[in-house]
């Protein structure tokens, strides 16, 4: 069953906006054909009687340009070729209904003539009608597929977003909380306490990270705190073999940063700079204001450009890729991972620019140093 709610509103509008111009045109036309050449009240009458056969014939024409919209664009002229005709043969017909029909010209030649004289250059005023409606039909139908284009894009771009997180989340999660519940195993007959700890700590971590599934920024003291959570389950794995130092400057720990995006760059300096090596190392994590940038960088003494030979694996480097994705996507083409390798270690840094909020906040350099 044909409803009229159903209708979008654009198509409402734009009918409504068709008959208005025509009416403005037809009442002008009444009156100069009324002051110059027949002052009669029926010339208004036949005028009004044209402007309503009008009206219902737009809504004709809209439908049946949707329905032409189906078909190839051949169809498609040759539809509205077709459809430009029969509105001309009806248009011209009920106008020599009003205007000659009436008078009493009633032959089939006087019609012929009537519409012979439509053809001429002042009379194609029916076939404006036909070919601005349909252009108007094709115009709406553009930009509605220009707008559900573009919103297919921010959907799929949404979507990519969200993939690419869960991608991170799931590329992290299977071996860290394998070797953690390892870790956990021995620490419960040895020492339940830390084991306590642990499980406490891994509960967090968690948390954290199904929080985050939405991908909307974070407080840094935020990420930090589970930078934190992560690094001392890791210590319980390596011991003293891992050390991690945290140099961050205080007025950037209310600072925006998208969730767990420090993660994939100490996850990948412990895991192939630091655990390969037999003595291991350090890993320092650097957060300073510069400027009108917020400056990140993870840097450690493992194997540094040696470490090439140890990511070979399929896997290796997914965790860095996406996680420069994600800056692209969130600031700019400008705002990716620099990495630097060389036979003393690995460094991984970005830049984040600052919002006006956090532009307001003192920018003293305070460094607060911490080894962990």
């Amino acid at each position: 069953m044909f409803s009229f709610d159903k209708i979008p509103r654009i198509w409402k509008q734009a009918y409504l906006y068709l008959c208005l111009w025509y009416f403005i045109n037809y009442a002008i036309s009444a009156v100069l054909e009324y002051q110059l050449e027949r002052p009669f009240t029926f010339v208004f009458w036949n005028t009004l009687y044209l402007f309503e056969a009008l009206c219902l014939l737009i809504a004709a024409i809209l439908w049946y340009s949707n329905w032409l919209f189906r078909f190839n664009l051949y169809i498609q002229v040759a539809g509205h070729v077709a459809g430009a005709v029969v509105f001309f043969l009806i248009m011209g017909s009920l106008s020599y209904y009003f205007e000659d029909y009436v008078e009493g010209f009633v032959y089939f030649d006087q019609w012929k003539d009537h519409m012979a004289g439509l053809l001429r250059w002042e009379g194609l005023q029916f076939q404006n009608q036909y070919l601005i409606t349909a252009a108007v039909f094709y115009i709406i139908r553009y930009f509605e597929r220009t707008q559900k284009r573009e919103q297919e894009k921010a959907e799929l771009a949404l979507k990519n977003r969200e993939m690419q997180l869960a991608l991170l989340k799931s590329q992290i999660n299977p071996h860290f909380l394998f070797n953690t519940l390892n870790s956990i195993n021995t620490l419960i007959s040895s020492n339940k306490e830390s084991a306590r700890k642990v499980i406490t700590q891994l509960s967090d971590i968690f948390r954290y990270a199904l929080d985050a599934h939405s991908d909307h920024p974070v407080k840094l003291i935020h990420e930090l705190d589970f930078i934190d959570n992560y690094i001392k389950i890791q210590q319980v794995r390596f011991g003293n073999r891992l050390k991690f130092i945290k140099q961050v400057d205080f007025t950037c720990l209310g600072v925006k940063v998208p969730p767990m995006i420090l993660q994939p760059l100490v996850e990948n300096a412990v895991k192939y700079g630091i655990a390969p090596k037999e003595e291991g190392g350090t890993i320092v994590l650097t957060v300073k204001r510069l400027s009108k940038m917020i400056f990140f960088e993870v840097k450690d003494d493992g194997l540094g450009i040696n470490a090439m030979k140890v990511m070979d694996a399929p896997s290796s480097g997914v965790g860095l890729k996406n996680t420069d994705s994600r800056l692209r996507n969130a600031y700019g083409p400008d705002a990716g991972l620099r990495i630097q390798a060389n036979e003393w270690g690995y460094s991984v840094s970005f830049f984040i620019p600052l919002g006006e909020e956090e532009l307001q906040t003192p920018s003293e350099p305070e460094l607060h140093k911490e080894a962990v």
